[in-house]
C-alpha cells in the first residue's frame, strides 16, 4: 500500500499538469462596482488578517498539495521557502503515507525546517484518521492546526479508493475534542453546501476550507489512473466555489472561511472576501507557476497578486480587509440561478 500511495502522489502531479481544467468557480458572476470617490491613500491600504492567532500580511494560504516522494520533497521545499518569503501559511498534502513509511517523512518535515516559526504550517489527514495518527501527524511538522479533508468523490473514482464513509461526522467530533489545536475541515475540490456546513457547526467546527469546484479536479485526475471505467461524464460534478462560500457563510457568521478551488488571481481573492470568505488559498495555480516557470517566476506572480489586490481594494474604496468584506455585490448569470 505504501508504494501505491507513493506512486499515486507522483501521478497526481503529472495528471494535474495534463488535466484539461475546464472548471468554473463562477467568480465571473459576482458583480462589484467601481467607487470613483473612495477616500483612499493607496500606500495605507491594509491587507492584514488574523489567522490561528497570528497576524498575516495578506489573506492567502498555499493549500494542501503533495508529500511522500522525492518530487514532493523538492516541491514542498520550494513552497515553504515561498511561504517564508511572504510570511503566509502553508498546508501540506495528506500525511497518511508518512505515518506508514519513515522514508516519506522527510518530504513533510522539510516544511518545518524551512519555517523557523515565521508562518503557520497546517497538517493534513483524512476524516477517518485516528486520534493517535492525528497527533503524530501534527507533531511531525509542529503543525499550527490540522486539516481534515473530505474527499468522497476522489475516493470513489480512485481504483484503490475507500468505499465506506460511515461515521465521518462522529470521528471528526472525536478528533476535535481530542486535539488541543484547531481543526480545519477541507473539501478537495467539490465544495461544501449548507447541509454539510450545518453538520460541522453542530460539532463545533470553526474553520472551513470550502475547496469548491473550479480548481484541481480530482475526478478527472483519478480517472486518468482508472483504466476500467470512464468517469469523464462526472468531470463537471461539484459546487462552484463562489456558491460554496455563500452557502457556508449563510449558516454562521462565526465560521472562519478559507476560499479555495479555482482562486487564480487578485480578482478572485477580492470577490471571495466580498462574498464572505475570511481568506483564500491557492494550490494548483501556484504549482503550475512553480513547475513551469520556477521559483522566481512564482514569487513574481504572487507579488503581482498582492499588488493587484490592493489596486482593486482602492477602486472599491476599501481601506482594509474588514471594509472589503462590507462591499456590496450582485449576483448574475448561473450563480444567481443556483443561489436563488
Amino acid at each position: 500500500m505504501t508504494e501505491i500511495r507513493r506512486q499515486r502522489k507522483i501521478e497526481h502531479i503529472e495528471n494535474y499538469l495534463r488535466s484539461f481544467r475546464d472548471n468554473n468557480p463562477l467568480f465571473e458572476d459576482v458583480y462589484i462596482e467601481h467607487n470613483a470617490l473612495g477616500d483612499i491613500n493607496f500606500d495605507e491600504i491594509d491587507t492584514s488578517v488574523e489567522f490561528l492567532g497570528r497576524k498575516l500580511s495578506f489573506p492567502l494560504m498555499i493549500d494542501a498539495m503533495t508529500g511522500g516522494s522525492t518530487v514532493s520533497s523538492d516541491i514542498n521545499e520550494d513552497l515553504s521557502n515561498i511561504c517564508y518569503e511572504f510570511k503566509i501559511p502553508m498546508a501540506v498534502g495528506s500525511q497518511s503515507i508518512a505515518l506508514e513509511d519513515e522514508n516519506a517523512k522527510e518530504s513533510f518535515e522539510i516544511v518545518k525546517e524551512q519555517c523557523f516559526s515565521k508562518f503557520p504550517i497546517i497538517g493534513n489527514l483524512g476524516a477517518n484518521a485516528s486520534v493517535d495518527d492525528l497527533k503524530k501527524a501534527s507533531d511531525m511538522i509542529d503543525a499550527s492546526a490540522m486539516q481534515i479533508h473530505l474527499n468522497i468523490a476522489q475516493e470513489l473514482v480512485m481504483p484503490e479508493g475507500d468505499r465506506n464513509f460511515k461515521g465521518y461526522k462522529d470521528n471528526i467530533r472525536k478528533l476535535k475534542e481530542s486535539y488541543d489545536k484547531d481543526i480545519i475541515i477541507k473539501e478537495v475540490g467539490f465544495g461544501i453546501n449548507k447541509i454539510t456546513a450545518e453538520k460541522l457547526k453542530d460539532i463545533g467546527i470553526k474553520y472551513i476550507d470550502v475547496a469548491g469546484f473550479g480548481g484541481t479536479n480530482f475526478i478527472e485526475i483519478e480517472d486518468m489512473r482508472n483504466f476500467e471505467i470512464d468517469y469523464s461524464d462526472l468531470y463537471q460534478w461539484g459546487i462552484p466555489t463562489a456558491k460554496s462560500i455563500i452557502d457556508v457563510r449563510s449558516v454562521s457568521d462565526d465560521f472562519f472561511i478559507i476560499a479555495s478551488g479555482g482562486v487564480s488571481g487578485a480578482m478572485d481573492i477580492v470577490k471571495s472576501i466580498v462574498l464572505g470568505a475570511n481568506m483564500c488559498a491557492m494550490s494548483g495555480e501556484v504549482l503550475s507557476y512553480l513547475l513551469r516557470g520556477g521559483y522566481d517566476y512564482t514569487v513574481s506572480f504572487l507579488n503581482g497578486v498582492i499588488q493587484k489586490t490592493k489596486v482593486i481594494m482602492a477602486l472599491l474604496g476599501a481601506k482594509n480587509i474588514e471594509e472589503l468584506r462590507q462591499v456590496d455585490y450582485k449576483l448574475t448569470g448561473k450563480l444567481k440561478d443556483i443561489c436563488g
